[in-house]
C-alpha cells in the first residue's frame, strides 16, 4: 500500500470539518438569507443578488463579470503565494465566519440583504482561510472584497442625478464656447432653431457605467502596484475620468446633431457609450503608466514561478482543532436560522403614523370633499403595485379636482408597509417608471397642516413629462415624506435609517406610511405648492395621527 502524502493526509483531515462549515453556511444564507420579498420574493440570499445581475432596472448587470474577475484573482493570488511557511488559521477562520454570521443576521434584523452579503462574504473568507491556511486566505482577500462592486447600490441614484446635472452644465459649456449654439431646460439640450432636443436622461449621466469603471480601476491598480494607497489613487481616480468620458459623450451628440440634424445625434448616441469606456480605462491606463515611470519601486514585482495550488498548511494551530471549529460554527448557524425565525414571526407593531380602517391594514379613506371647491373621486390600485407589493400593503388613494377649473387636479396618495420595509419606497424609482423625468428637488415645510399646527417637512420633485408629437413638455411637482407613529420624515434616507434603528432597539415590525401629492405645475410652482398646501390643510388631519415622539 502507497503510504499518503502530507497533503493526502491534511485533506483526509481537513475535508469533514471543512464540509461541514460549508454546509452550516449555505444552509443559512439559502434558507434564511433575505428578509425583504416585496420585490424579489425568495427566502434565498444567492438568488436574491444573482437576480439583481439579471435584471436591467438594477444596474447590476456587470456582476457576472465582477465574478469571473474575483474567481481568476483567486486563482492567480493562490498560485504566487508562497508555498511555505503556510500556517493554519482554525482560530482566525472560526472568529471570521461567526462574525460574518453576526453581520448577516445585522442585516436580517434590518431587512437589508446588501449587508447580508457582506456576512457572507466573510463567511467564505472564513472556510477558505480554514481549508488553506494563511495562503488561501491572503489569497482570498482582494477577490472577495472585490465582489462588493457587484452589490446594487441604490444611492448611486442620487449621485447619478448630480452627475448628470454637472455633464450637462459642462457640455452646454463646452457647445457654446466654440460656437454651436445649444439652449439648455434642466436636463433637456435643444437647438434654437428646433433642429434636434435632446433629454439627458439617468443612462447619460455616466451612473451605469460607474460601478464597472470603477471595478476595473481598482483591479488595474491592484495588478500594477504593492502599496494599497497607490491602489486608492488609481481607483480614485476614475471618478474624474468618468465625468470626463461622459460631458465628451454629450459633447459628441451636440455635435453631431448640430451637422446632421436629430437623426444624426441618435446614431451617436447609440454607439457613444463604448467612448465613455475608451476614455476612461485609456486615461487610467495612461496614469498608471506615469505612476510606474514615477514611482519604480512601489511596481508590483513579476509573477513568481507558480507553486502548486494546493499545498497544505507547514504548521497547525493546536490551540483550536478543525474539528472544533465545525462543531462551533455548526452550533452558531443554528442559533443564527432560529433567531431568523424568530425575526420573521416578530410581531407587526399595531400603532400607526396615520388613521387605519376597521380591517386594521388600510389606510383610513380620504375625504370625498375639501372645503365646497375640491372633489375628490378614489383610484384603484393597480394590479402590478397588488403583484409586486407584499399581501399587507396598505393602501388609500383618491384624485381631487377643483370645481372651479378641472383642470387642476392633485393626486394625494398614502402607502402603508406592513412587516416588510419593501412595502414602501423612494418615490423616484415609481416616476420615472410612469414616463417622468426628474429635474431637481428641493426640501419645503407645509405650514400649519399637522395636527398641532406644526410644520409639515417635505421633499418636493421638479418632474417634467416630455409631450407627444412634440408638444411642450408637461411640468409637475411632488412632494412626499414618510411618517412613523413616533416621528416624520422627509427623506427615504432618514426614513431607513429610522426604520433600521427601532428594529434593532424594539425587536419589531415599525410600520411607516409614505404619502405624496402630485399636481401638474403648467400655471407655475407657486400656484403649484398652493395647490398641494391647500389640499394638504383639509386631508393631512384626518389621515395622519400627531407623532408620539413629540
Amino acid at each position: 500500500m502507497t503510504p499518503m502524502t502530507s497533503n493526502q493526509r491534511f485533506a483526509a483531515g481537513r475535508f469533514l470539518p471543512v464540509a461541514v462549515c460549508v454546509l452550516a453556511g449555505f444552509a443559512v444564507f439559502q434558507f434564511f438569507g433575505n428578509a425583504t420579498r416585496g420585490y424579489i420574493a425568495t427566502d434565498s440570499l444567492f438568488y436574491w443578488w444573482g437576480f439583481q445581475w439579471t435584471n436591467p432596472t438594477s444596474e447590476a448587470e456587470h456582476g457576472w463579470l465582477i465574478l469571473g474577475l474575483s474567481c481568476w484573482l483567486f486563482w492567480q493570488n493562490a498560485r504566487q503565494e508562497p508555498a511555505a511557511p503556510n500556517p493554519a488559521m482554525p482560530r482566525a477562520a472560526f472568529a471570521v465566519m461567526l462574525g460574518g454570521l453576526a453581520v448577516h443576521l445585522l442585516g436580517y434584523t434590518v431587512q437589508q440583504t446588501r449587508i447580508s452579503i457582506i456576512g457572507c462574504l466573510l463567511f467564505s473568507w472564513g472556510c477558505l482561510a480554514l481549508v488553506g491556511g494563511r495562503r488561501w486566505g491572503r489569497a482570498a482577500a482582494f477577490p472577495l472584497g472585490f465582489l462588493i462592486f457587484a452589490l446594487p447600490v441604490n444611492v448611486l441614484d442620487t449621485a447619478g442625478f448630480w452627475l448628470r446635472m454637472w455633464v450637462i452644465e459642462a457640455s452646454h459649456g463646452i457647445a457654446n464656447t466654440v460656437g454651436v449654439a445649444v439652449i439648455r431646460s434642466g436636463t433637456q439640450l435643444f437647438s434654437p432653431d428646433g433642429l434636434y432636443q435632446y433629454d439627458v436622461a439617468a443612462a447619460c449621466s455616466g451612473v451605469r457605467s460607474l460601478m464597472a469603471l470603477t471595478a476595473l480601476s481598482l483591479l488595474v491598480g491592484y495588478l500594477n502596484f504593492r502599496p494599497w494607497w497607490l491602489r486608492g489613487l488609481v481607483f480614485l481616480l476614475s471618478l474624474p475620468f468618468t465625468y470626463v468620458g461622459n460631458v465628451v459623450r454629450i459633447s459628441a451628440i451636440i455635435f453631431a446633431a448640430e451637422v446632421g440634424g436629430q437623426r444624426a445625434g441618435v446614431i451617436v448616441h447609440e454607439w457613444a457609450g463604448f467612448l465613455v469606456f475608451v476614455i476612461v480605462l485609456g486615461l487610467v491606463l495612461l496614469s498608471v503608466s506615469g505612476l510606474r515611470r514615477l514611482l519604480p519601486s512601489a511596481v508590483r514585482p513579476p509573477d513568481q514561478a507558480p507553486a502548486p495550488f494546493w499545498t497544505a498548511p507547514a504548521a497547525a494551530d493546536t490551540r483550536l482543532r478543525p474539528y472544533g471549529v465545525a462543531l462551533l460554527v455548526l452550533a452558531a448557524a443554528v442559533v443564527t436560522a432560529g433567531l431568523a425565525r424568530r425575526l420573521d414571526a416578530m410581531p407587526v407593531r399595531t400603532d400607526t403614523g396615520v388613521r387605519l380602517m376597521a380591517d386594521g391594514r388600510n389606510p383610513v379613506d380620504l375625504p370625498a370633499f375639501v372645503g365646497t371647491e375640491w372633489i375628490g373621486r378614489r383610484v384603484d390600485i393597480s394590479p402590478v403595485e397588488l403583484e409586486i407589493l407584499p399581501p399587507d400593503t396598505g393602501f388609500s388613494r383618491r384624485i381631487y379636482v377643483a370645481v372651479p377649473d378641472p383642470r387642476r387636479q392633485v393626486l394625494l396618495s398614502i402607502v402603508l408597509s406592513g412587516r416588510d420595509r419593501s412595502s414602501i419606497h423612494r418615490p423616484e424609482l415609481c416616476v420615472e417608471g410612469q414616463g417622468w423625468t426628474i429635474k431637481g428637488s428641493f426640501p419645503h415645510g407645509f405650514e400649519g397642516v399637522q395636527p398641532g399646527g406644526r410644520v409639515l417637512p417635505a421633499t418636493v420633485l421638479r418632474l417634467e413629462r416630455a409631450g407627444a408629437n412634440g408638444a411642450k413638455p408637461t411640468p409637475a411637482l411632488l412632494a412626499y415624506w414618510f411618517v412613523s407613529s413616533e416621528t416624520v420624515v422627509a427623506t427615504h434616507a432618514e426614513r431607513m435609517w429610522r426604520g433600521a434603528w427601532d428594529r434593532l432597539r424594539h425587536g419589531r415590525a415599525d410600520r411607516w406610511a409614505y404619502v405624496l401629492a402630485q399636481t401638474v405645475a403648467d400655471d407655475g410652482e407657486v400656484a403649484a405648492l398652493e395647490r398641494i398646501q391647500t389640499l394638504l390643510a383639509g386631508t393631512v388631519p384626518v389621515f395622519q395621527k400627531p407623532p408620539a415622539g413629540r
